[in-house]
C-alpha cells in the first residue's frame, strides 16, 4: 500500500481526466475525413486537372460570374435580414407571454421538416404573377418571383429558423437583473439593449447568421422553382453546376463547385473570427 500511495507519475506523461481521448479523437477525425474532408478533396482534385488558366478561364465566364454573384448576394442578404428579424422573434419568444405562443414556437421549425420543393412551390404559388400577393405586388411595380429578390424570400423562410434557435436560448440565460439595475440608472431601452443584452448576444447572433448563410449558399430545392433560372439575372450557382453535369462538362462543374467551396470558407471563417472576437470581449468585459 505504501509503495502504491508513494508511487509518482511517469514524467513526461500527463493524465488525463478522460480516459480513451487518443481513441475518441482518432475515430473523430477518421470519421470527419470520410465524410467531409474526401470530398471536398476530391473537387479540388478534379477542379486541379484544368490548371490555373482552365480554371480562371471558368471563373471569370459572365454566366459563372453572375451565377455566383446571385448566390452568394442572396444569401448574404436573407441571412443578414433573418440576424435581425431572427432575433426580434427570439426576444418575442423568450420574454413575452401571449396566446398561441407554443403554437408559433413550434411553427418556427417547419422549415426544418418541410421538404424544400414543396416550400419552393408554395413560394412560387404565393408570390407569382398570378399568386395571392404576387398579383397585388406586381400590380405596384414590385416583381419577386423570377427574380433575385424572390431566391432572397425563398433564403430567408428556410433560414430563420436557424437564428431563432441559436439566439433563444442565449437570451433565456440573460440575467434580467442588469436590465432592471440598467433602467434603475437611468438607461431607456434602447441604451439597456444596446450597451446590456447586444453585448453578450453578438457571438449567438453571428453563429445563427453563418448557419443561414451556409445554408442558403448551396440551397437548390426551395430556390429552384421561383429563381426562374435565367441566366445572368436569375440563376444560381448550384443550377449552373447541375447543367455542366447534365451537358458531360464534369471539369467545368468541379470549377464551380470549386470557386463556392473557396468562397463559403473565406466568408465563414471571417465570420467565426469575428464571433470569436466579439465572445472574448464579452467574457473579458462580464
Amino acid at each position: 500500500m505504501a509503495a502504491v500511495i508513494g508511487a509518482r507519475p511517469v514524467a513526461g506523461r500527463r493524465r488525463r481526466i478522460l480516459p480513451g481521448f487518443g481513441i475518441s479523437l482518432g475515430y473523430t477525425l477518421a470519421w470527419l475525413g470520410l465524410i467531409v474532408l474526401i470530398p471536398l478533396v476530391g473537387v479540388f482534385v478534379k477542379a486541379s486537372g484544368l490548371g490555373l488558366d482552365g480554371l480562371w478561364r471558368i471563373w471569370t465566364e459572365p454566366r459563372v460570374l453572375s451565377a455566383l454573384w446571385v448566390s452568394f448576394g442572396t444569401a448574404l442578404a436573407a441571412a443578414a435580414f433573418n440576424a435581425v428579424m431572427g432575433t426580434w422573434v427570439a426576444w418575442v419568444f423568450v420574454r413575452y407571454r401571449f396566446p398561441g405562443k407554443r403554437l408559433f414556437d413550434a411553427m418556427i421549425d417547419l422549415p426544418f421538416a418541410l421538404p424544400t420543393a414543396v416550400a419552393g412551390i408554395a413560394l412560387t404559388a404565393l408570390y407569382g404573377p398570378t399568386g395571392w400577393l404576387g398579383r397585388w405586388l406586381e400590380a405596384a411595380g414590385l416583381k419577386v418571383a423570377y427574380t433575385p429578390l424572390g431566391i432572397t424570400v425563398a433564403l430567408v423562410f428556410i433560414g430563420l429558423p436557424f437564428v431563432v434557435r441559436v439566439v433563444q436560448p442565449v437570451l433565456a440565460e440573460t440575467e434580467r437583473e442588469l436590465e432592471e439595475a440598467a433602467a434603475t440608472l437611468g438607461a431607456n431601452r434602447w441604451q439597456t439593449i444596446r450597451r446590456v443584452v447586444l453585448p453578450g448576444l453578438w457571438p449567438a447572433v453571428l453563429a445563427g447568421f453563418a448557419l443561414a448563410f451556409a445554408r442558403g449558399v448551396g440551397e437548390y430545392g426551395s430556390v429552384i422553382f421561383i429563381a426562374g433560372n435565367l441566366p445572368g439575372v436569375s440563376e444560381i450557382a448550384p443550377l449552373l453546376i447541375t447543367i455542366k453535369l447534365e451537358e458531360f462538362d464534369y471539369a467545368g462543374a468541379t470549377a464551380v463547385a470549386a470557386a463556392m467551396l473557396l468562397l463559403s470558407f473565406v466568408l465563414l471563417l471571417a465570420i467565426n473570427s469575428l464571433q470569436s472576437r466579439l465572445a472574448r470581449t464579452a467574457r473579458s468585459k462580464g
